[in-house]
């Protein structure tokens, strides 16, 4: 039987609020618990409908407030450099395992088909936010590089810097053909905003606010997360022992 991805979310809150938020938050006891992310990433797929769409929403239900989560403005020269002449020298360069690497401008991603959806941001701080986003499929930019059969994920490198180096995050190749899995362009209709992740942000809509990864400026397609960063697949994951499956 496949569950629906909130039943599982609502009952893990309440094994939280009996307490077991308490025990997970020993180090032994993440150490054990993140020990198992193979056997966690093969339970969250044979209990979960993966392929299921997010809810989507009416332009009636959008939040009139949609706060900026993360890196509100990366600070950096080359990122200055870039907003100064609206990002005309900006590219997305697409690489690692794939038959054609690219090196996109920002022309050429407004050129794809885009798709549009009003869905909901959940932030793992607790606030959640509706709104509306547009831009071309993920699955299409990777099918246009030929990523190849070898590949099982995707990596976003960033403008903004954490310790002085770029910020990083990853999903499965499940996720990055959702349908709902998109670079967005755009946010409310309008051109994406430095706070919201200009000019490129992911959006994947079946997981939490942190694997949406701000101010995208390289994809690169892999078979293994072992090489990235510390080895578990992004920032958050890396240096607070956040779950690198965020699906909610």
């Amino acid at each position: 039987m496949i569950l629906p991805r909130r039943t599982l979310l609502t009952a893990g809150a309440g094994l939280l609020l009996a307490g077991c938020d308490k025990v997970a938050a020993l180090p032994q006891t993440r150490k054990i618990l993140f020990a198992g992310e193979n056997i966690h990433r093969g339970l969250q797929r044979a209990l979960l409908d993966r392929g299921a769409l997010a809810p989507e929403f009416s332009r009636e239900q959008m939040s009139p407030i949609f706060r900026a989560n993360g890196t509100r403005d990366p600070g950096t020269p080359d990122y200055a450099a870039m907003v100064a002449d609206q990002f005309a020298g900006y590219r997305l360069k697409i690489g690692g395992l794939v038959d054609r690497p690219l090196s996109l401008s920002l022309d050429q991603l407004a050129s794809m088909p885009a798709r549009s959806q009003i869905t909901r941001h959940d932030c793992v701080e607790g606030w959640s936010a509706i709104g509306q986003w547009q831009g071309p499929m993920l699955g299409t930019v990777l099918k246009a590089a030929g990523m190849r059969t070898g590949a099982r994920y995707v990596v976003f490198t960033c403008a903004d810097l954490y310790n002085g180096q770029p910020y990083y995050e990853s999903i499965d190749t499940i996720d990055a053909f959702h349908p709902q899995t998109i670079l967005a362009l755009k946010m409310n209709g309008a051109r994406l905003t430095v706070p919201h992740g200009a000019p490129v942000r992911l959006r994947v809509e079946r997981q939490l606010g942190y694997k949406h990864a701000k101010y995208v400026t390289g994809i690169d397609a892999v078979a293994s997360l072992a090489t990235i960063g510390k080895g578990k697949g992004g920032y958050w994951e890396d240096n607070v022992d956040y779950d690198w499956y965020a699906g909610i």
